[in-house]
């Protein structure tokens, strides 16, 4: 998450000038923001940047720019899950990171700026990390068969069993 923070920060410094529409700021938070995550996730990886296809959508560009589509077989579903996810992301109420970036724009600075806090609130463990949380969860559920048992230790109230991914008011 450090690395997106100083992806945004390096932006509103590149485009910190006034002349830049906020209309501008937006399709270019939207066309970057794909770029700037898959570019950390394969430098963490250590494998070579992908660059984008233009002749792809938003989600399967970034499903390519992450795993290198020649090599990593996906569905039409994969491509149209991501979408959801993408506007599910999106219009996500006013949660922490959206309050945020709202509270930070409020003084205004340009978008990228915003963008910044509001990935520094995403990377606290009770909001950004609530996602890693449920990977976790199903990691430990590990196959179908163990579901049954896992729902059941969730419904006796065991401490250490807890399902993740529900505790939003919205759900």
């Amino acid at each position: 998450m450090a690395m997106l923070i100083a992806c945004f920060s390096a932006l509103a410094a590149h485009y910190c000038d006034k002349e830049t529409s906020y209309e501008l700021e937006c399709k270019l938070a939207i066309a970057k923001i794909a770029s700037m995550i898959a570019l950390i996730y394969r430098y963490t990886t250590n494998q070579d940047f992908i660059q984008a296809d233009s002749r792809l959508s938003y989600s399967k560009n970034f499903i390519h720019m992450m795993f290198d589509i020649s090599s990593y077989k996906f569905t039409e579903v994969v491509a149209k899950a991501l979408d959801i996810i993408f506007i599910l992301h999106a219009d996500h109420e006013q949660n922490a990171s959206t309050a945020t970036v709202r509270m930070t724009g409020s003084s205004g600075p340009n978008l990228f700026a915003c963008l910044a806090s509001g990935a520094a609130t995403l990377w606290g463990p009770a909001h950004g990390g609530a996602n890693e949380a449920v990977i976790n969860m199903l990691t430990n559920i590990g196959t179908p068969k163990n579901i049954k048992q896992f729902i059941q230790k969730v419904k006796d109230g065991s401490k250490s069993t807890k399902l993740m991914g529900f505790g939003h008011r919205v759900y």
